[in-house]
């Protein structure tokens, strides 16, 4: 083993490194890198072209689509209209079950002060004489 590390010294041992620098990643891709397709292939991964939507590109098949869009959004006018005339909130109905079951007061209610505790606040603050950005310091 002294031998070798004797035989490694200066420019061989600068050889040496850089042959590894280079050959290591050759070596771990070319070990990694071959025959990709059949280690890592999901089969169905991509749709068939009958399972994609297809862009129109002909003034009849843009107007078909729009058309299409059309009767969906009156469709979706429609029973928005009909959910607000029964009195039920269409803003937004994800967590409503939630807030019905444990009701929160407004944020802007919960942290503010009342006029006396505000105008106390504000005396106390001028008899030690602190001002806004006076905690700075």
């Amino acid at each position: 083993m002294s031998a070798i590390l004797r035989k490694m010294r200066g420019g061989n041992l600068e050889v040496f490194k850089f042959g590894m620098y280079i050959m290591f990643p050759i070596g771990i891709m070319y070990y990694f890198g071959t025959n990709l397709d059949s280690r890592f292939a999901v089969p169905d991964f991509w749709p068939k072209d009958n399972q994609t939507h297809k862009i129109p590109f002909e003034k009849e098949d843009i107007q078909e689509e729009l058309r299409l869009l059309k009767q969906r959004r009156l469709q979706a006018r429609e029973r928005r209209l009909g959910l607000q005339a029964r009195g039920i909130s269409t803003e937004h109905t994800e967590h409503q079950d939630a807030e019905a079951r444990n009701p929160r007061p407004d944020i802007l209610e919960a942290v503010s002060l009342d006029g006396a505790a505000q105008a106390g606040m504000a005396k106390e603050n001028r008899e030690k004489g602190r001002g806004w950005f006076d905690w700075l310091k």
